[in-house]
């Protein structure tokens, strides 16, 4: 019988896996979909190119991802990011325009700004969301035209709602690890730290694996999974998305479950295609921002420079269809739908926290107190990677004292 039972195995699961391993446990780790790495997917060629589906870029801020990275023998394998790391480009009206961060200031009517800043800047960002302080801030022209596509292209959604503070918001200020470089990937791909988290000291994973209920026992928990098996732990950590959380906890833990459900979720669909890079008229950039547009961003491989290829992750509104986001594509990449090729495909659901997300996390940590249940994910904190980390520690630290 294993010490641990982890429910997923995207970072967050992972994250908790190679803490419990690190302290000596035997950790199962159960994963619904054939690979790991949940928002971690590197899409990885037979002839060794690699390119990024979902998160692209981690920072030197990212002390506990880096921690998981050096422990699993990976930081060697640490790429820093080149010159297209500083361009990219925005996308209105069918009229691309390529940016560097200074000139992403001339895009702004500094007339509407000049307006605005004097009484803004002094706002506080406490209850503010997103839209409220920076439309206050620089003017709500400014914001619908300019702001609004860049801070939506971060998440793959529409963040205006998104509260600007605490949990939930998008940034937060953390000490920085000077021996790394700034902003860096990895060769291979940011989903070889999860890869080494998966095969770490005492970390056993099975992937395919549905788990439709996790129940208490005398002697700690039941982890029932569509295949009929029931696995027994003194310890379980949830780390599902909420929709897939809330079912499995439903039976047990209604409470708990009722609290994840109000969480507010969106579902992103993805689309990556490898071109020859002589097909490719774009100019190097590490991402395209579009505005009123079907997609929220289209992330590229170029600050990870290829000679032969170029990648492009187009991340898509929800609703579209599949026939719209290979038209779309092929318009902006100016290539026929039918040399596309094969696109890799991914959908994924995202939390999408709002102004009060602080208490529903406050209500969920209530629901765990003193017992041996985890749960973590990108709905706590927020849904940076290292969110998810801090999160995944903080939770080992509390059901393993």
């Amino acid at each position: 019988m294993a010490d641990v039972i982890v429910v997923g195995a995207g970072i967050s699961g992972l994250a908790f896996a190679w803490k419990a391993g690190q302290a000596g446990k035997q950790v199962l780790v159960l994963e619904r979909d054939r690979r790991v790495g949940g928002c971690l997917h590197s899409e990885r060629r037979p002839d060794g190119y690699w390119f990024e589906m979902g998160a692209h870029t981690v920072y030197n801020s990212y002390g506990a991802f880096l921690d998981i990275a050096v422990g699993g023998g990976v930081a060697g394998k640490i790429v820093q990011r080149g010159p297209a790391r500083a361009s990219f480009g925005l996308l209105r009206d069918g009229t691309y325009r390529w940016l560097t961060p200074p000139k992403v200031l001339l895009q702004l009517s500094w007339l509407e700004a000049a307006v605005h800043f004097p009484a803004g800047i002094f706002r506080k960002k406490e209850g503010e969301t997103v839209y409220s302080y920076y439309s206050r801030l620089l003017g709500r022209g400014n914001y619908d035209r300019v702001i609004s596509p860049f801070f939506a292209a971060v998440p793959s959604q529409k963040a205006d709602g998104f509260p600007l503070e605490g949990a939930g918001s998008l940034f937060k200020k953390r000490p920085r690890r000077e021996e790394f470089v700034r902003s860096f990937g990895f060769d291979g791909g940011l989903q070889l730290v999860a890869d080494a988290a998966a095969r770490s000291k005492g970390v056993t994973v099975e992937t395919g694996v549905e788990v439709r209920r996790v129940a208490r026992t005398a002697g700690g928990f039941a982890v029932t999974t569509a295949d009929g098996r029931t696995l027994e732990a003194p310890l379980v950590a949830v780390a599902a998305p909420p929709d897939a959380a809330a079912a499995m906890l439903e039976q047990d833990f209604h409470e708990l479950a009722t609290g994840i459900r109000r969480v507010g979720t969106v579902r992103v669909d993805s689309m990556g295609v490898v071109l020859p890079r002589a097909e490719c008229w774009m100019p190097e950039c590490a991402f395209l921002v579009p505005v009123d547009d079907l997609f929220f961003s289209c992330v590229t491989r170029d600050p990870f420079p290829d000679p032969r290829m170029r990648a492009f992750a187009f991340h898509f509104r929800d609703g579209t269809s599949r026939e719209q986001r290979l038209k779309r594509m092929s318009e902006v990449l100016r290539v026929p739908v039918e040399r596309l090729g094969t696109p890799v495909e991914r959908r994924t659901t995202l939390p999408s926290p709002a102004l009060g997300h602080a208490d529903i996390v406050a209500e969920l940590d209530r629901c765990l107190a003193g017992g041996k249940l985890a749960v973590t994910g990108n709905y706590f904190a927020g849904l940076a990677i290292e969110d998810c980390v801090l999160r995944s520690n903080e939770e080992w630290k509390r059901v393993a004292g």
